[in-house]
């Protein structure tokens, strides 16, 4: 059992959240990953209101890990690899700005780290364009629908999987090798 004390919770959106589960569910440290919605004006959206792209919501990932295994930076490394923080509102085929590039910040710490992070990273010119990713409060998440939950596990033969998650995870396996994949 983890002791309470060790265990903080990130919100991430980095396109659809189908990806983002999949990637942080093979990840040493996390205890839980939730899909699901925030950032929007619309109370308790379902996913078809969110793909209008009119409610103000991103697909968010709300990860679950525990601090000693993963630190925050650490799940920042693995966030920015695994999606093109330089677009705005778009990730590969999917576009608009419930698919936007943005953190949800919990605590002042979170917000501190994450826009650290952001400036170093886009420091180093590693991409070609400037990094577009928010950094804002979380007011409220919104679980996703339970048919999202293990989306990828459950749906390896989907086209959507093979050609946009399954790249990601090979991305992810190559550049972190060992180093934060959960062997489980």
């Amino acid at each position: 059992m983890v002791d309470s004390q060790e265990i903080e919770t990130a919100v991430l959106a980095g396109g659809c959240f189908w990806c983002l589960e999949a990637v942080f569910q093979q990840t040493k440290g996390i205890i839980t990953v939730q899909s699901g919605y925030t950032g929007g004006h619309v109370t308790d959206p379902n996913y078809y209101q969110i793909c209008t792209g009119t409610t103000g919501h991103a697909e968010v990932v709300q990860v679950t890990y525990n601090s000693n295994e993963l630190t925050y930076v650490n799940l920042l490394e693995i966030f920015f690899e695994i999606h093109d923080p330089t677009t705005l509102n778009q990730q590969g085929p999917d576009i608009g700005t419930q698919y936007r590039s943005a953190i949800f910040y919990l605590n002042e710490t979170q917000k501190t780290l994450s826009q650290e992070f952001i400036s170093n990273l886009d420091a180093t010119g590693k991409y070609n364009n400037h990094i577009v990713t928010e950094v804002v409060p979380l007011e409220i998440f919104y679980p996703a629908e339970d048919y999202h939950n293990d989306y990828y596990k459950l749906n390896t033969f989907q086209p959507y999987c093979q050609f946009i998650i399954e790249p990601k995870l090979l991305k992810f396996k190559k550049t972190f090798a060992e180093k934060h994949i959960d062997s489980k």
